[in-house]
């Protein structure tokens, strides 16, 4: 160890004042670079645990983010190939120019010992961090301001050790565009390792899965329709699909989680956490759900409802049925989920019945645009696809053509502006069945044609997507049961199309 001592001879002098004094081992951060360029296969040992940032030394920090940027390109990080990135750093300077990294390697550590020195340099980050926030949140504790008030204050000290607990630090911060491209490849490397096909959440409905490319991490989806589409059916189909394929295994980056499906939780703000049940068990048993409600079932619908009901007890579906929740409530809640549990897909039914933070009287649309912004930088903290319902305005129903577009969404500057995807379900059996004329009036026959056209089936009209077209996706709807499903078309001939 003495050799290492003695490769900073300019470090400056530790502070005297103890409270100033932050955890540290610069010795630690030089034998795990010193073993990394020894030994590039040492970086994958310990990819997963410490990140650039983790390492105290700002010097340090920019060559381990050096060397990590040549090994992932497979190419060699030495103290020579590295030389040419270093030859204008005045920190590097300070401590004898490149020569610092032939010190480093020269005086490296056997390679088995880098998880350990991984580990300490990561727990000292985490411990320097939280003395920061903590810092942080006694000094706005102490400083009594009519604007900040303890229930937000305890909000935020929640959000910042969720952030601290998950990553290792508390505010990311500006990133380099190479870690971004790094995470833009990861990304587009998992998809291509699913035989080209989603790189997000399978929905388990084909066709919506081809448009979307599954559920994205970091997107805000929109869900509407008008009352009786089928908003909350197609969203707890959706859910149910995705907690029904969930496996766990280990992920492109490394690390554990969902390889398939997910982690599912439901803000179900309009219906109680046992209707939400009763919906998914229905179409599950295959078992209508007014029959559920009324306990009128057959001994065989009884006992494959509760075959069903068994089959789903381990499926990671919860429920939190808590009504009127404001927006940093919804925030804390799916926090603690993630960490207790995981989170892979947040489903929100519906958003206009979320409240903002205002106290007083507060306009309509402020408040909604508060909390269109909220569940979006939840979808970004957590790093989850979140799927909120919005409700549609009448003006709809005046049209001919009922069909829902991007300005029937109430208040839907908002809206329209936060959400990645905007989609609309929509079904024309529901209007065209209201206007059934007598059997003996001369337009019967035609409205009974249309009705065959339309009956079981359902539009999903996708009208904004960030990243993606535009359209409308067709699926089947069963009514019996709330189930949405897989559409067959024609070119498939008598293949099954229900996808269940």
């Amino acid at each position: 160890m003495n050799e290492i001592a003695t490769l900073r001879p300019n470090l400056p002098a530790a502070p005297q004042a103890e409270e100033e004094v932050l955890p540290q081992n610069v010795e630690a951060e030089q034998q795990l670079l010193g073993a990394i360029l020894t030994n590039n296969d040492v970086y994958d040992r310990i990819a997963s645990l410490v990140k650039a940032e983790h390492f105290f030394d700002p010097v340090h920090q920019r060559i381990f983010e050096k060397a990590a940027a040549r090994i992932q390109k497979n190419a060699l990080a030495s103290p020579v190939t590295l030389k040419p990135f270093f030859e204008d750093d005045d920190g590097l300077k300070e401590l004898g120019g490149p020569a610092y990294l032939v010190r480093l390697a020269g005086a490296a550590i056997s390679s088995f010992a880098a998880r350990d020195y991984a580990q300490m340099i990561y727990d000292l980050a985490v411990r320097r961090e939280l003395i920061t926030l903590g810092r942080d949140i006694a000094a706005r504790a102490a400083k009594v301001d009519v604007v900040s008030e303890p229930r937000e204050q305890i909000t935020e000290a929640e959000q910042q050790l969720y952030k601290l607990g998950e990553q290792g630090v508390a505010q990311r911060g500006f990133v380099s565009f190479l870690r971004a491209t790094t995470e833009a490849v990861n990304s587009a490397n998992a998809a291509y390792q699913r035989g080209g096909g989603l790189a997000g959440i399978s929905t388990g409905l084909v066709d919506l899965d081809r448009k979307l490319g599954g559920l994205h991490p970091s997107d805000l989806l929109i869900l509407a329709g008008r009352p009786s589409m089928g908003k909350t059916s197609l969203a707890t189909n959706i859910a149910f699909n995705i907690a029904k394929a969930y496996r766990r295994g280990r992920t492109h980056d490394g690390g554990e989680g969902a390889v398939e499906g997910g982690v599912v939780g439901f803000f179900s703000l309009e219906m109680s956490s046992e209707q939400l049940a009763a919906r998914i068990l229905s179409e599950a048993s295959e078992v209508p759900s007014e029959q559920i409600r009324r306990g009128d079932m057959t001994e065989t619908e009884f006992r494959r409802f509760v075959e069903a009901a068994k089959s789903l007890e381990s499926c990671p579906l919860y429920i939190d049925d808590t009504p009127a929740l404001p927006i940093s409530q919804v925030a804390a809640r799916a926090r603690r989920l993630k960490r207790t549990h995981g989170l892979d897909v947040l489903m929100v039914d519906y958003l206009q019945l979320l409240k903002g933070s205002s106290k007083g009287e507060s306009n309509r649309v402020q408040e909604v645009s508060e909390i269109t912004q909220g569940l979006k930088a939840i979808a970004k903290e957590l790093n989850i696809p979140v799927v909120a319902l919005s409700q549609l305005s009448r003006t709809v129903e005046s049209r001919d053509d009922k069909r829902p577009q991007l300005s029937d969404l109430r208040e839907s500057g908002s809206i329209e502006q936060d959400a990645d995807v905007v989609m609309f379900v929509y079904r024309d059996e529901y209007y065209h069945e209201r206007l059934k004329p007598p059997e003996d009036d001369p337009r019967f026959a035609e409205w009974f044609e249309k009705m065959n056209r339309v009956h079981g089936k359902a539009e999903v009209i996708i009208g904004k997507q960030r990243h993606g077209p535009i359209g409308t996706v067709e699926l089947s709807f069963e009514g019996r049961f709330t189930r949405f499903g897989n559409l067959a078309q024609p070119w498939q001939g008598d293949g099954d199309g229900g996808g269940y």
